[in-house]
């Protein structure tokens, strides 16, 4: 059965930075869009940013520049990398692989 597996998620102060990962369990080579999305307590699920198979990359306004998602086709897996995080960055942060997601990693932003 195909998966993928979400990791990096953790404890961090307001600034800090963390690198999220998203490893598949078969190549993502031909997966045309991968995303990011994140789901805080008591809102919708949202995306956070989303990279296609020629490297264009889309974001959410709120991590515009502080941000970053790649892809390593020769390792299948996906990345969010995090810097000057904030508080409202608080969520579980799941992958999505062409239609198929994760199961979240919890990131939490506090002082």
């Amino acid at each position: 059965q195909v998966q993928v597996v979400e990791s990096g998620g953790d404890f961090v102060q307001p600034g800090g930075s963390l690198r999220l990962s998203c490893a598949a369990s078969r190549s993502i080579s031909s997966i045309y869009s991968m995303a990011w999305f994140r789901q805080a307590p008591e809102k919708q699920r949202e995306l956070v940013a989303l990279i296609t198979i020629d490297g264009s990359t889309n974001y959410a306004d709120s991590v515009k520049g502080r941000f970053t998602i790649s892809r390593d086709n020769a390792k299948n897996t996906l990345y969010l990398q995090m810097n000057s995080l904030k508080p409202e960055d608080t969520a579980v942060y799941y992958c999505k692989s062409g239609q198929l997601w994760g199961q979240g990693t919890q990131v939490t932003v506090s002082s």
